[in-house]
Formats: structure tokens, C-alpha cells, sequence
């Protein structure tokens, strides 16, 4: 079994990855570093974990880790790297934007291979770091990049996408109380959100520099997790057509599904899922997606990545139930 370790141990992706990790076969959690909650019960903050662990909160860093996931606010990575030296044999998961960008991959003399698995599965495989995709990246970029690989994006991409509160984070804001989320619904960031630029990262990689703008415009939802993206563009061919080309790509892919019917968030809230839907309308093609932005928008797709690069089963740990009732 490998020894993992996790950084920033308080919020909601860390808890996630407990969950998950205490019930993965091939994994123990050697320790889980969070200075502000160091003696403290794990599930004294992850409360759905009583009566599953007993393992308390550290201040301490066992750099010899096989795999150290990092669950830091964006922009601490980096501080944290440079104040903790890790083993050579020890991979680093980080699950914050700071590395996503190729012109911020490199980092300590380190390469960080940008962790979507549909895309970059055999990079990963080889991989001792990796950055971990954004929650809106992942659910948008699984919608088009069977587009992009046949180089079929020919004119703009429009987006419209909704995330659950959970998106934000633990810290309290106007935004985020119940009072406030509660029966209401809004966008922010209009078309400059962060992940914008791992998006156009990998069109540009795929199918080219054609100045075709996306538009992306995310929403707020009134509800905890999950995110519900329709996207939509131009596509010449048959909608049949376009949905051979979706199931041939992912054939192979472990957890993204293209769907005959229309889609809604239960079915993949609590999974590792992205499912997905297509529908023709003259001549636009849109692609409906969604995900679990815990999940196969971080967490998940962290655990994912790691099985990958220990050379797991690719799935385990992530056979979860979605919370459908």
C-alpha cells in the first residue's frame, strides 16, 4: 500500500479525498496537514466521517509520502513547495490552478502534466506531478474536445453553466450563505472566468489557433454541488454523425458517457461521472455536460489521476453510488 498524504485538510475537496481514500484498497493516509485544526479529530470538520476514522489533524509533513495531494487555496502551492522539501520517489497532485497553464507548468526544475484523463491519459501514467483540471474546465472541456481532436471547431463556442455552492469553497461570503443561495440564482465573472484559460489551452492544442472566441458565461445555482454546462456551436453534419464521433472517442474512457436522453445533475452528484448529451438544432450542435464539481471536478479526478500514475485499476476507489433519491 502507498502512504498519502494531504495538504490543506480542511476544506471541501480534502474531505472529499478522505472519504474516498479511507476505502481505497491499495492506499493508507498517512497523515493530513492542516495548521489551524493540528490535535483536532478529522471528523470533528468532516463530520459524515464519524465513527469511520479516528485520525487526527497534523502540523507535521512526512516528506517521504509516496503521493502528497495538495487541496490549498490558488496561489499557495507554490509558498507551500518552497517551504517543504519532499522525497525524490514522493508525486505531487495539485488541485489548485497554479500549474494548469503550460507557461506555468514548470515549477522547483518540475514538469506538471496537465491531469485530464480523456486527453492526457498515457502523459499521467508517466507522470510524477500533476495539475489537476478546474471544476468548469473539466465539465466544459468534455464537451468539446471530440470537436476539437477533428479539428470541427470552426466557428465560436458559447457556453452557459451552472455550479453548486460548494464551487466556492468553505469560506463564507455575500454569495455563498444560505440566506442569500437559497430560491435565487446569478452569474459572475461574465466571459473572463479563470478557467477560460485551460479551455482555450486545449482547443489551441487540439485544433488549432483559428480565433474562434469562447464565451462562457457561469452561473450560480441554488444548490450544493454538481455542474450542469450546455455548449453549444456550428457543426456541418448529421446529428448522428456527431454522436458516433462522441462514442468513439470515449469509448475507452472510464467514466465519461455520451447519453440518449436528456441529462439532469442527480445522476451524477456524489460520482466521478461526466455524462454526456447532444441535440442538433439547424445547424448548431449542443453539447450538454455535467459533473459533481467535488468529484470528477477535483477530488475525484485527482484519485483518478493518481491509480493512473501507480499503475492501479483506473477506477478504484471512484465505483460510487450517485445520490439519485
Amino acid at each position: 500500500m502507498i502512504k498519502v498524504g494531504i495538504i490543506g485538510g480542511a476544506g471541501y475537496t480534502a474531505g472529499e479525498l478522505i472519504r474516498l481514500l479511507i476505502h481505497h484498497k491499495e492506499v493508507e493516509i498517512d497523515f493530513v496537514f492542516s495548521t489551524s485544526n493540528a490535535g483536532n479529530k478529522i471528523s470533528h470538520i468532516h463530520q459524515d466521517l464519524v465513527g469511520t476514522t479516528e485520525q487526527k489533524f497534523t502540523d507535521s509533513v512526512n516528506t517521504q509520502a509516496d503521493v502528497v495531494f495538495l487541496c490549498l487555496g490558488h496561489g499557495n502551492s507554490g509558498k507551500f513547495l518552497a517551504q517543504y522539501e519532499f522525497s525524490n520517489n514522493t508525486k505531487i497532485i495539485d488541485l489548485s490552478n497554479e500549474f494548469r497553464l503550460v507557461n506555468d507548468s514548470e515549477f522547483q526544475g518540475n514538469s506538471y502534466i496537465y491531469g485530464l484523463p480523456e486527453l492526457h491519459k498515457t502523459e499521467i501514467q508517466k507522470a510524477k506531478y500533476i495539475a489537476n483540471p478546474g471544476c468548469f474546465a473539466t465539465a466544459i472541456q468534455l464537451a468539446i474536445i471530440p470537436l476539437a481532436h477533428h479539428k470541427l471547431i470552426k466557428t465560436d463556442v458559447h457556453i452557459n453553466a451552472v455550479t453548486g455552492a460548494t464551487g466556492a469553497g468553505t469560506s463564507l461570503s455575500k454569495t455563498t450563505h444560505y440566506t442569500w443561495r437559497d430560491n435565487n440564482f446569478s452569474y459572475y465573472k461574465p466571459f473572463t472566468h479563470q478557467h477560460l484559460g485551460e479551455i482555450y489551452q486545449t482547443i489551441e492544442h487540439l485544433n488549432g489557433n483559428n480565433n474562434n472566441k469562447v464565451y462562457f458565461l457561469p452561473n450560480r445555482g441554488n444548490f450544493s454541488r454538481g455542474i450542469f454546462a450546455t455548449v453549444y456551436t456550428k457543426f456541418d453534419d448529421s446529428l448522428d454523425t456527431a454522436i458516433e464521433l462522441y462514442k468513439d472517442f470515449y469509448k475507452d474512457a472510464a467514466f465519461t458517457f455520451v447519453c440518449d436522453d436528456f441529462l439532469h445533475l442527480k445522476q451524477v452528484v456524489n460520482t466521478n461521472k461526466c455524462l454526456l448529451h447532444l441535440h442538433k438544432h439547424e445547424d448548431q450542435l449542443l453539447i450538454t455536460s455535467c459533473i459533481d464539481n467535488l468529484l470528477k471536478g477535483a477530488s475525484g479526478q485527482a484519485i483518478q489521476n493518481m491509480n493512473l500514475m501507480f499503475g492501479f485499476v483506473e477506477s478504484e476507489g471512484l465505483q460510487l453510488k450517485a445520490n439519485f433519491f
